[in-house]
């Protein structure tokens, strides 16, 4: 018998680009939370091909697999779902082309640490740590 009570993951990867001590975050269409570039991993994707293909999709550029580096992974519970983590494997990565908002995002911004509340949990995990290595101001 399955065990409804156990946690389910969903397991994302996150494209963290930082600029002038700001990050680049979008705000898909319909919601009205930012968050950082990427998205769930499609069955058997390593976490550079998952980052490729999102950042792609959401952003119309191309991630220079080769210059992918980790940063940091951070798990949070999803808010409203209690019984729901978001796993986040974050790599910074050049980039070649023009940060365009895709058909997926209606809005991009860059953030400072003071916009923290305007990004969901697992995302302020990677912001505390940005900021308390000097990158995010």
């Amino acid at each position: 018998m399955a065990d409804h009570s156990a946690q389910q993951v969903v397991d994302t990867v996150a494209w963290v680009l930082i600029e002038d001590g700001r990050i680049l975050c979008g705000r898909p269409r319909g919601k009205d939370v930012f968050f950082i570039p990427g998205g769930k991993r499609e069955p058997g994707e390593t976490d550079t091909e998952t980052l490729v293909r999102e950042v792609a999709e959401e952003l119309s550029v191309a991630i220079d697999p080769e210059s992918a580096a980790h940063v940091g992974t951070y798990a949070a519970p999803v808010p409203g779902h209690d019984n729901l983590i978001v796993t986040m494997a974050c790599y910074t990565a050049d980039y070649r082309g023009v940060l365009t908002a895709s058909s997926e995002i209606e809005a991009l911004a860059w953030f400072s640490l003071a916009d923290r509340d305007r990004v969901p949990p697992v995302d302020q995990l990677l912001f505390d740590d940005l900021a308390a290595a000097g990158l995010l101001r």
